[in-house]
């Protein structure tokens, strides 16, 4: 293992009803263990303290309607406050439907970037490119606030993503 790659764990917390969210954590999970240990955590059943715990977190969430952030992160997010996560590296992971919703596509992860970025150290930004989409909330300057994945049009595509993904962040994280 290299000496820059992050030593200390990382908690990742999701939310998912149809279970894409979920898999793809996992899949995230298993690459970041090649390096280090790697903590996953429903929100339905996660709490602020295990929250607290962790220096580096990655926050994943699918997308609902109209940009809807996912309903267990709809109870979970009003318990968070930035000082939760203040100095801590973070990262985002967001799932949409670009053909179905391109016109909000991934903004579910926007609510939590929205409210808990800003005192944070936000790592794992990524490229539009390859997407086909019309506007989202989840791009600032000109990137995706995080990883963004479309499992209903370019699930193909998730592997190679979440790969290069892993190997960007576990060298920026703590």
């Amino acid at each position: 293992m290299p000496n820059d790659v992050c030593k200390k764990p990382i908690g990742i917390f999701y939310g998912t009803d149809g279970g894409n969210t979920e898999k793809v954590v996992e899949q995230i999970a298993e690459e970041l263990r090649e390096y280090v240990d790697v903590k996953i955590f429903d929100v339905a059943k996660a709490s602020r303290n295990d929250l607290r715990r962790y220096e580096n977190l990655i926050f994943a969430s699918p997308t609902y309607g109209e940009g809807d952030l996912q309903s267990d992160w709809e109870d979970f997010l009003p318990k968070l406050s930035a000082n939760d996560v203040a100095g801590k590296t973070i990262a985002f992971v967001g799932l949409g439907d670009q053909d179905g919703y391109g016109e909000t596509f991934g903004e579910g992860i926007s609510h939590i970037y929205q409210k808990l970025a800003h005192r944070a150290i936000v790592v794992g930004k990524t490229s539009t490119d390859d997407y086909q989409f019309e506007w989202s909330k989840s791009v600032v300057r000109g990137k995706f606030i995080g990883l963004m994945i479309d499992e209903v049009n370019q699930d193909d595509q998730t592997e190679d993503r979440i790969a290069e993904w892993v190997e960007d962040i576990v060298y920026k994280f703590n």
